[in-house]
């Protein structure tokens, strides 16, 4: 289905450029003027891809972290600064799974079956960046940019609040996290709208795992820190 997704988009979207994207003249339309409002809006959708990166407390074989890719899409609110610098909000619902696989050593001197060595890990973002996007001269039907800044996101999923803990096979992460974010993409200027293809990174700045009870859980306790990161895919209409 994913898969079937995205060559439906970039279908539609060759279908609706390739004589215009590829003219040596800016497409005269509707979205012509779109750069010099103040305000504009629009919405997104895309794919993500979360992983973890882990600190340890002592010297043990690695996490494993299965990332399989997730979907997402949202709103944009886009303001105008100048030319080439816009201020944006593009708060978002992101789904995801991660599934964690511990190696045997974390359960030496402990009984231990399959399913302890496996955990799912869920997780319903809320997501709500704020970015400054840094745009060049626009060429024709083209105008490349970069995009930073910094977001919130608000984990439906966290069971932060659950009494039970991996002792109970219930993995548990902090509600709330903050990231920063890095991309790049480019404009496409077509006649009704403009269409923006980008991929950002995303970096947690927070430690969000909640200890279990044990502080000699197998599963949390040799972990000092873990830290969400992953990659967006995003195509934007405005």
């Amino acid at each position: 289905m994913k898969h079937f997704c995205i060559i439906f988009v970039f279908l539609f979207a060759f279908q609706s450029s390739s004589a215009q994207l590829f003219t040596k003249e800016k497409v005269a339309n509707s979205v012509d003027n779109i750069d010099q409002k103040f305000l504009t809006w629009g919405y997104f959708i895309g794919f993500n891809q979360y992983d973890f990166n882990f600190d340890y407390n002592e010297n043990l074989k690695d996490i494993l972290v299965d990332k399989t890719s997730g979907f997402h899409l949202g709103l944009i609110g886009d303001m105008r600064i100048n030319d080439y610098l816009n201020l944006r909000l593009e708060p978002g619902v992101f789904f995801t799974t991660r599934n964690l696989e511990y190696d045997e050593s974390y359960f030496q001197g402990t009984e231990f079956n399959d399913s302890d060595l496996l955990r799912e890990v869920k997780s319903t973002y809320v997501h709500i960046p704020l970015l400054l996007k840094v745009s060049t001269k626009r060429i024709n039907n083209f105008k490349p940019f970069i995009v930073g800044g910094v977001s919130t996101a608000l984990n439906l999923s966290s069971n932060q609040d659950n009494p039970n803990d991996n002792s109970s096979g219930e993995f548990r992460m902090t509600k709330n996290t903050y990231f920063y974010e890095l991309g790049f993409g480019i404009d496409l200027y077509l006649q009704y709208f403009k269409f923006t293809p980008s991929i950002r990174g995303v970096f947690s700045m927070n430690d969000e795992i909640i200890k279990d009870m044990d502080p000699n859980s197998p599963w949390t306790g040799n972990i000092s820190k873990m830290q969400t990161r992953g990659v967006f895919i995003n195509f934007t209409f405005q």
